[in-house]
């Protein structure tokens, strides 16, 4: 399988600073301004982790940080709100935010129709 690119470089090859200036004008503002205290805790704690990628489970609230080349082979859990929903970071994550992938809707699957949900239910036995 050929290696991951992200405009036309590679994911492993790119610092920080590179990276950030291969970003689009959304998000490298958001570097410019500089990250929050959580969101620089979390990097921080990925790197004090970096020698076990994808055993630890780290949780963070922060949904609205962009993946960093750093982050790849790191396993996240990410609050929907409820729960903290676990996602491995792969290269193709890079660039998009962490809240992309930790969804905060289920999806719904209904089941058949109740007694007097419809108007072809009326004429069937109910219990007795």
């Amino acid at each position: 399988m050929p290696d991951f690119l992200y405009r036309g470089k590679k994911v492993e090859d790119l610092k920080r600073e590179e990276f950030i200036e291969l970003l689009p004008s959304r998000e490298r503002r958001k570097f410019k301004r500089g990250l929050t205290e959580q969101e620089e805790k979390l990097l921080l704690k990925l790197d004090k982790y970096k020698d076990q990628k994808g055993k630890r489970f780290i949780k963070t609230h922060c949904r609205d940080l962009i993946i960093l080349p750093e982050m790849t082979g790191h396993r996240i859990g990410i609050y929907n709100g409820k729960e903290f929903v676990p996602v491995d970071i792969i290269e193709e994550m890079v660039g998009h935010r962490l809240g992309e992938f930790g969804l905060t809707r289920k999806r719904i699957q209904h089941g058949a129709a109740g007694i007097g949900a419809s108007r072809g239910t009326k004429f069937t036995a109910s219990k007795k």
